[in-house]
């Protein structure tokens, strides 16, 4: 038994050593400006980012962010890093967003890329390996996207994980395992999971209708059938209205003038409705029919739709109606508890975040009380004046 606790601590210690961060950023200062580049793509308006903590933080310094500025915008951003495979590895994508304009339409995702990005070039039609984040429009969009490029493609995932919409700091984080599978946590907590291959349209279905397969034309699959053996009743057929009994011809109807007087219809309280014959059980039935399965042959089973051959870059490719988002805290690793350990850490941020706004908004909720006695009384002194200025009705005098 020891022997097996030791050799499980040496496999960890081989892990912790082998864990490598491919790429991080934190933005603390203005050196990005030279590390990231903008894209050109001819035909966009592309917004400019700034660096910023934003109008409430934990850590005015710590928490500085690439921060979209321009409303009504395209945003295109890129960074490149050393290549990578994450073959046979975990693979963390990690960042953080920051809606802080309370945002009603715009992306806060990223995309990874393979080296074949022209970061001058980016633009939404171009190739990527990931896309990644959260993205609203309206009250019906408020989801995190996780697209995979597999064969020149691009697959959305099939299930639908809401994003946070709040004004606060969130950590959005993918991790995808050499087991094909995969999870995504928004501060580090767990919201989905699953199976790379159920959750995407990567391949084929496994299994597809039999085309050689027919419903036999003698297949009963009714449960039940109308009695033969029940009769409509003689006196079931009754009008559904009839003319009102009570109405009668008004006295100053002229037959000459009007046409023939007729009353009015009214529901008819004996009609039954349309008659049909009672179901019974279907002694034929034989159950709904199954069309029958067979392998799909254009199936063939993928063990690495996990595995990107390369990645190179990373990027904020996105449209903005209202800018403000703030972008911080990339990591891209195969180190999960490093990941999780930044996530752990930003918790203070959201916290420190929550603080100060509610310190603000109390401050501004007092403002806005201390003014309003003021906003009374100058009213109150114009209905005083306008009450000394009216003219005086001849009429009250006498």
């Amino acid at each position: 038994m020891r022997a097996l606790a030791l050799a499980l601590v040496s496999l960890l210690a081989i892990y912790s050593v082998n864990c490598e961060v491919y790429f991080e950023e934190k933005f603390p200062d203005d050196s990005w400006e030279s590390n990231w580049v903008y894209s050109e793509h001819p035909g966009k308006e592309f917004g400019k980012f700034k660096l910023t903590a934003g109008k409430f933080y934990n850590d005015p310094e710590e928490d500085k962010g690439l921060q979209t500025s321009e409303d009504a915008r395209f945003y295109a951003l890129s960074r490149k890093f050393k290549p990578f495979s994450n073959e046979d590895k975990p693979l963390v994508v990690q960042f953080s967003v920051k809606h802080e304009q309370d945002i009603d339409c715009g992306g806060g995702y990223l995309k990874v890329f393979d080296c074949k990005l022209n970061q001058k070039d980016m633009h939404g039609e171009t190739p990527y390996e990931i896309m990644f984040g959260p993205d609203i429009c309206g009250p019906g969009t408020k989801k995190v996207h996780v697209i995979f490029s597999y064969k020149g493609k691009n697959h959305l995932i099939k299930k639908d994980i809401r994003c946070k919409d709040d004004v606060y700091t969130h950590l959005y984080t993918l991790v995808v395992k050499p087991d094909n599978t995969y999870e995504v946590l928004i501060d580090n907590e767990k919201v989905e999971s699953g199976d790379l291959e159920a959750d995407w349209d990567f391949l084929p279905p496994k299994k597809i209708k039999d085309p050689e397969a027919k419903k036999p034309e003698d297949w009963d699959d009714k449960p039940t059938i109308p009695d033969p053996e029940d009769k409509k009743p003689e006196d079931w057929d009754k009008p559904e209205h009839i003319p009102d009994p009570d109405a009668s011809k008004p006295d100053d109807w002229d037959d000459e003038m009007d046409g023939e007087w007729e009353p009015p219809m009214i529901d008819n309280p004996d009609y039954k409705g349309v008659w049909a014959p009672k179901q019974i059980d279907n002694p034929a039935y034989k159950g709904a029919w199954v069309h029958p399965e067979i392998d799909n042959p254009e199936y063939t089973a993928d063990n690495t739709l996990y595995k990107r051959e390369e990645l190179c870059a990373v990027g904020l490719d996105l449209w903005q109606v209202k800018s403000g988002t703030i972008f911080d805290n990339f990591l891209i690793t195969d180190d999960l508890e490093a990941a999780k350990e930044r996530g752990e850490a930003l918790k203070k941020t959201l916290e420190g975040e929550k603080k100060m706004k509610n310190e603000q908004d109390e401050a501004e909720r007092e403002k806005e009380k201390a003014e309003k006695p003021d906003e009374e009384e100058d009213d109150e002194d114009l209905d005083e004046e306008a009450g000394e200025a009216a003219p005086v009705d001849e009429h009250d005098e006498l």
